[in-house]
């Protein structure tokens, strides 16, 4: 097209000449629907992929500098979009992987490649040329006749300039892209220090006395671990579906005691200490924020986000701590008096007790347990489940394929095809823990949904898990809260199949932070409607449908210990959002630091020498820094949003029509307050949300 530019010239010739024609991250992919060639990719092809990615994408910058012609949205707004597309896909695949399959080798390339995309990111936003022509477009903007997406593009990228330093002077541009180089590599450390950590620990167990009160399952699997460490007996690890069970049954206090210090203490001191590398991180968002103009670096980031700035959000999370408070005390006192009455012989519960004796109050309250619900969610059930979940709302569906590459054997591969059966998406999902995968869930995507000169290119979305691996006894048996994180995960790949729209930076889960979890948090709802339960919950051995009683327990227990758990979330949210409302650093330590925090707020015992901000990886390493209360927020969008679902029918496909046009297909192509008006109405109402958890008197 007129602003894409040809692209001749030696950078080119060389990336097109070489070895590089072998590598399958820069030739063209070969497997259906060019998906990425897994199969092909070894750790030695991606230092030069990237750097081939990288030559390229300055090669088509330097085409839009070195235009003569005026500036105009085409040439060069338009065409900064479609540059570096090569360099996206490598990064895509590789940054993918380095979380879900990651190992040593991986991790040194991407120590090399930190710096370089570093200095690529500021060729391209400190470059005082390019920044005067994206400035003569936007300043006639209204005279250009730009339909909605691409005014958007353009203010997002005016803005991406203004905030990435492009009115810094030439002196504070060379400040500012060193302490960025230095930001991105120690938050590459950082993660890298929370990994090795978690996976350095291991309670090894050798008499079976000290397995009392541990299901079956949690037994085999701990089992197969010791196994596959080369150990006698049983093995727990720090991984949620080891430590969290572990927690949750064990009978031995000590032992429990044991795991809960070693994950909450991960990279407090010893050889992946992290306790300065929190502090040095905050420090370079406090320097970038201010050479930006900035008070503090949430006021840098939170303007691009719904809620705009740090007073909103402070005054938000206050407003949901404040009236939740007396509701998680209850919490607490009430599991510690059903202690108490049960052989419980401390003073108080300390934080290794509460998830044991939650679980044994659960039981008597509601006389429900995640081991008695477990066999009736076997995976491949539900997975079948929440396809149908989205067949019955939005008419798609989904069909396994064998002939897409994978990146690690556990990992299955779908097609996902519309109501008219045109393809959608290819969808991955990788469930099971290992090493080389970090903890928790998340969506991402390998390739995104966009369209150039009138090609479409569906999105490669993924989701990934950490789920009860099956052993030599039973399949995949997940527990509800796994099958409720399974749905959250799901939504967000909603989002991204969905995508409709011409430019990839505005389509998809590329929406403001708060509002990107509206999408998965939404489709947690469906996990309590006993209606949808009912169509697939069934024993995997008998085919026995789920009890009616199971089922009314688990409705009914849906908001137990909501106060606590509402306290819980905030307090990460209060947390982050004291480390990035600072002016200067503090004096304490980082662990004491945390304390002097949340203290305020706390409903448990804090425990000398522990702390969370050490393995805090969605505001150090990942992309929540001042960014955490969205959960929250996101909370009171989807309560508010799931209401109408409740009035219409949790069947409804006129308001699943509704979402998917209005929220789903949208992405960031307009202001996500008008989306949600626009799908439900009015502004959202948080009293929705305390409604729902019942926390109102």
């Amino acid at each position: 097209m007129k602003g894409k530019l040809l692209i001749a010239g030696a950078a080119l010739a060389l990336i097109s000449s070489c070895s590089n024609m072998e590598n399958p991250l820069l030739t063209e992919s070969a497997a259906p629907f060019g998906a990425p060639q897994f199969d092909k990719i070894a750790d030695e092809h991606y230092l030069p992929a990237f750097e081939a990615g990288i030559a390229e994408a300055k090669a088509e910058i330097d085409a839009i500098i070195a235009n003569q012609e005026e500036p105009t949205f085409e040439n060069t707004i338009e065409a900064m979009e479609y540059a570096g597309q090569t360099l996206d896909r490598v990064a895509g695949i590789f940054y993918n992987l380095m979380e879900a399959n990651t190992n040593d080798k991986m991790q040194e390339i991407a120590e090399q490649i930190s710096p370089m995309l570093t200095e690529y990111s500021m060729y391209v936003s400190l470059n005082p040329v390019l920044f005067e022509k994206v400035k003569a477009v936007y300043e006639k903007r209204n005279e250009l006749g730009l339909a909605q997406d691409q005014m958007k593009l353009l203010e997002d990228n005016y803005k991406s300039f203004v905030r990435g330093g492009a009115n810094l002077s030439d002196e504070d541009k060379a400040v500012y892209s060193k302490w960025s180089e230095e930001l991105s590599l120690i938050t590459l450390q950082f993660s890298k220090n929370v990994l090795a950590a978690t996976n350095a620990y291991t309670l090894h167990v050798t008499d079976s006395a000290d397995l009392a009160g541990l299901p079956d399952f949690v037994r085999s699997m701990a089992a197969e671990t010791a196994a596959e460490k080369g150990l006698e007996g049983w093995a727990f690890t720090l991984q949620a579906p080891s430590y969290g069970p572990f927690l949750k049954y064990s009978e031995n206090r000590e032992l429990r005691k044991d795991i809960w210090t070693a994950y909450n203490t991960r990279a407090i001191g010893g050889e992946f200490d992290n306790t300065e590398i929190v502090k040095k991180i905050v420090d370079l968002r406090i320097k970038i924020a201010n050479i930006l103009g900035y008070e503090t670096y949430a006021d840098y980031a939170l303007e691009e986000r719904m809620a705009k700035s740090k007073t909103t959000v402070n005054e938000f999370i206050e407003n949901l701590l404040e009236p939740s408070l007396p509701f998680a005390k209850k919490d607490v006192a009430d599991v510690f008096a059903y202690a108490k009455k049960n052989g419980f012989e401390g003073d108080r519960l300390e934080s290794w007790d509460f998830s044991y004796w939650s679980e044994k109050y659960q039981q008597a309250e509601y006389s429900l347990s995640a081991e008695e619900l477990k066999p009736y969610f076997q995976l491949e059930s539900c997975i079948d489940a929440v396809f149908g979940l989205a067949t019955t709302l939005y008419g798609i569906s989904f069909t396994e394929l064998d002939n897409v590459p994978v990146y690690h054997e556990d990992v299955k591969v779908y097609e996902a095809k519309d109501a008219d059966g045109s393809h959608l998406a290819l969808f991955y999902a990788d469930f099971f823990p290992r090493a080389s995968k970090r903890g928790g869930a998340w969506m991402t995507e390998f390739r995104g949904q966009s369209i150039e000169n009138g090609v479409e290119k569906r999105p490669f979305i993924s989701i990934v898990c950490n789920f009860t691996k099956p052993t030599a006894d039973a399949p995949a048996l997940i527990t509800h809260d796994e099958l409720t994180t399974f749905l959250h995960e799901f939504g967000h790949a909603l989002h991204g199949i969905f995508a409709q729209g011409r430019y990839g930076s505005l389509t998809g889960t590329n929406v403001s932070r708060d509002f990107v979890e509206l999408p998965s948090q939404i489709m947690e709802n469906w996990a309590y409607e006993p209606e949808y339960l009912n169509s697939f919950a069934k024993h995997y051995q008998t085919g026995e449908p789920i009890p009616a009683e199971l089922i009314e327990k688990i409705v009914a227990a849906k908001n137990y210990l909501a106060g606590y758990a509402q306290v819980r979330q905030l307090h990460y949210g209060y947390l982050d959002m004291a480390w990035h409302t600072l002016t200067e650093l503090p004096e304490a330590g980082t662990v004491e630091f945390e304390k002097s925090v949340l203290d305020k707020y706390a409903v448990m015992p804090s425990v000398e020498g522990t702390a969370f901000s050490c393995s805090f990886s969605h505001i150090f390493s990942g992309g929540y820094s001042a960014g955490y209360y969205s959960y929250k927020w996101a909370e009171v969008l989807e309560a508010d949003a799931f209401s109408l679902f409740k009035e219409q029918g949790i069947f409804n496909t006129d308001v699943a029509a509704s979402f998917r046009e209005n929220i789903l297909s949208k992405g960031g192509t307009e202001d996500a307050a008008v989306l949600y008006r626009n799908f439900r109405g009015h502004d959202p109402e948080p009293q929705a949300l305390m409604e729902k958890l019942g926390l109102v008197k």
